[in-house]
């Protein structure tokens, strides 16, 4: 097993229906971990390289109705 860890951030401020798909995305083959920031900004993906991909972990966050979008891609956009 392979752990890699993805970090996401919130388009939009945190709503609190979005913890219940949070909790659903727990129960994804090969998801070990699901962490909200404390300012509820961020969301770190743990996940087993050997059963996804870095592609697969942000379509479950979008199919799941997360949005969010790598912590790279939003750095790189603000340069």
């Amino acid at each position: 097993m392979s752990k890699v860890e993805l970090h996401y951030e919130f388009l939009e401020p945190f709503q609190d229906a979005w913890t219940e798909a949070i909790l659903r995305l727990h129960g994804v083959y090969g998801f070990q971990a699901l962490k909200l920031s404390p300012a509820l900004d961020r969301l770190t993906v743990v996940y087993d390289a050997s059963r996804l991909t870095a592609d697969d972990v942000s379509r479950h966050l979008r199919m799941a109705g997360l949005p969010v979008r790598p912590a790279d891609a939003a750095a790189a956009h603000a340069s």
